[in-house]
């Protein structure tokens, strides 16, 4: 099975890399395999400008092949936030339930129809000596009034996917990686990802 790396040390991102990558036949390596001490600075202002400055930093430092994503969550009665920024939206120290809450807190008074959002995905995929490419994939939903479910991380539990009744934190594994916006994403990739394994 041939390996390619993932330039991350989120775990809840390395465990859906690798049930998607399977059934391409390929490996998924992480940073938290490679080396954890590792630390890229994000300093892009959109999802795909993060996403290639990780890919980009782990391929010059390899010359290997090597994919990156960057994603979150954007918020339309937010103005889009906490977007880019949805890692570290209640501090540096990236932690979810923090997150969570200052995200529900600062729709406390926002309606339901109005609580529209999605999640947002851009995998950037740098080659040695050839140009990096970018695709992303979103996930159309909306947040709901409390958190509910104990599956996946980050912002699953409050958020409701369009055509269901239920947050992400309430499907399996399977289930959202069948519509995630990391699936959307992926997908776009599919013909390269074949050319790998």
């Amino acid at each position: 099975m041939k390996e390619l790396l993932i330039a991350t040390k989120n775990e809840g991102k390395i465990k859906e890399f690798r049930e998607m990558f399977s059934k391409y036949g390929i490996s998924v390596v992480s940073l938290l395999d490679h080396d954890p001490s590792i630390d890229i600075e994000e300093t892009g202002t959109t999802f795909e400008e993060n996403a290639v400055i990780k890919a980009e930093a782990m391929m010059n430092a390899l010359n290997i092949p090597v994919v990156a994503d960057d994603s979150g969550l954007e918020v339309d009665a937010l103005n889009g936030e906490p977007g880019v920024y949805s890692a570290r939206y209640a501090g540096i120290e990236k932690n979810d339930a923090k997150n969570t809450a200052k995200l529900l807190n600062e729709l406390n008074r926002v309606s339901e129809e109005e609580r529209t959002a999605r999640f947002v995905c851009a995998v950037a995929v740098a080659r040695p000596g050839e140009a990096t490419f970018t695709k992303r994939g979103t996930c159309e939903g909306r947040i709901a009034e409390e958190p509910q479910g104990e599956q996946g991380f980050g912002y699953d539990p409050v958020f409701i996917p369009e055509g269901s009744s239920r947050t992400m934190a309430e499907h399996t594994s399977d289930e959202k990686n069948a519509i995630s916006h990391r699936h959307h994403a992926i997908v776009q990739i599919e013909d390269w990802l074949k050319t790998q394994s």
